[in-house]
């Protein structure tokens, strides 16, 4: 059979799925600390985004959505690997990392079926998955904050489009380069 994700390439069953769960798990917690605070919006850049999608085309829907439930999980219960050290729900960005576990699934189930292994449909993956995290993410920002939609998109999505773009860039060129390394063997 051959791989449906990147994660497939890699021996090792059910132990491979467990350490590859918590793995990324703990490669979002790792990149949730490289934050650039902004002094307009409450809501902190970091290369969380980048790597909750990457996690997912690389793990696939079930593995990828796992893996950002137990990163959601763990960060609830105390563990301080939300941006700038974090842990609980009272915080703004707090939907965001909710919207982590809709976008992973998304962009792992995309990814199931072939869709990074080309640049252009990488791109299209990687902003559907930016999407599903806004789509949870700003909402939450209106409940925790109280601050009305148009004011949540204006500090909450704007200020990152930018950003959002370069980083999709760069898995447009990761992903599909990966898979050709690694042998395209769908």
């Amino acid at each position: 059979m051959s791989p449906r994700t990147l994660a497939d390439v890699i021996p090792g069953g059910v132990a491979r799925s467990v350490a590859l769960v918590a793995g990324g798990a703990a490669l979002v917690g790792l990149s949730a600390q490289v934050v650039v605070p902004l002094p307009f919006t409450p809501v902190p850049l970091s290369l969380q985004t980048f790597s909750v999608l990457l996690v997912g085309a690389v793990l696939g829907s079930r593995r990828g959505a796992a893996s950002m439930g137990l990163y959601l999980l763990a960060g609830v219960a105390g563990v301080p690997w939300f941006s700038q050290h974090q842990s609980g729900w009272a915080f703004a960005s707090f939907g965001y990392v909710v919207g982590f576990v809709v976008a992973a699934y998304l962009v792992g189930r995309l990814a199931e079926r072939g869709a990074d292994r080309t640049v252009l449909r990488t791109v299209g993956l990687m902003v559907l998955g930016n999407l599903a995290v806004y789509a949870v993410g700003v909402p939450g920002l209106v409940l925790i904050t109280g601050m009305d939609l148009g004011k949540a998109l204006l500090v909450g999505v704007v200020p990152f489009l930018i950003g959002d773009a370069l980083k999709i860039a760069l898995a447009a060129g990761l992903l599909p380069a990966t898979w050709k390394l690694v042998g395209d063997r769908r």
